[in-house]
């Protein structure tokens, strides 16, 4: 018997989740494991439940939808996330799957395109609400070339040290091991790492690593690259 992929619902109207849950209860393959109504529940609740899918609306009483968005993709790296908006705007869009959203409905149409959402981003790839102008997509397509230029330019513009550096942060060395391989001090790394991260407009770690996978600078397999 296939195994159901799980899903948590994070909504805080109950009216619109029961709605949600009720579709979910009418696809195959796919079980609703739980349902909350804030963000402080929702990282609590699925850090416990660790769901194979979270629905996630980005207007919370208790904070941006985008930060929890952020939050649940480090803390759950393998846990995709479908972002259900009222908003259609290319800004939200974009931001959204920057953050780290797998999919982007909007809750007007989650009744027709729903189920659809569940079965794309389940198979691995992405999903974007067809109900979204086409002039909004051709925008994000826009955004998504020019960023990846402005990073291609960002790389550029990293110091012969800084890119040295980079190399050995993404193979994992700690900065204690990189200045001793270097003959400088582990501060004088923290500050290269600092810099670096500014450049390139990463906020983390794990952005990092990703980052040096992309452009070829590790050769290792990414774990990352379906999440």
């Amino acid at each position: 018997m296939t195994r159901q992929l799980s899903i948590l619902i994070v909504d805080d109207h109950p009216l619109f989740r029961d709605g949600v849950k009720s579709l979910i209860d009418r696809a195959p393959g796919f079980i609703v494991a739980g349902e909350v109504g804030t963000a402080g529940e929702a990282l609590r609740v699925a850090l416990e439940l660790r769901p194979d899918l979270i629905l996630l609306d980005l207007s919370l009483p208790d904070s941006n939808g985008l930060n929890l968005l952020g939050e649940l993709r480090s803390q759950l790296p393998d846990t995709a996330v479908i972002v259900l908006s009222m908003h259609s705007r290319i800004e939200m869009v974009a931001e959204s799957f920057r953050c780290g959203a797998r999919g982007y409905i909007v809750k007007e149409s989650a009744s027709e395109r729903l189920v659809q959402a569940l079965d794309c981003v389940a198979r691995g790839e992405q999903y974007l609400d067809s109900t979204i102008s086409p002039q909004v997509i051709r925008r994000l397509t826009d955004f998504a070339v020019k960023k990846a230029k402005r990073t291609e330019s960002s790389y550029d513009a990293l110091t012969r040290r800084e890119q040295q550096i980079l190399r050995l942060l993404a193979e994992g060395q700690y900065p204690k091991t990189i200045a001793q391989s270097l003959f400088i001090t582990r501060k004088t790394v923290e500050n290269h790492r600092a810099n670096i991260m500014t450049k390139l407009g990463l906020k983390t770690p794990l952005e990092l690593m990703r980052y040096a996978m992309r452009k070829g600078l590790v050769e290792v397999d990414d774990p990352f690259r379906d999440s």
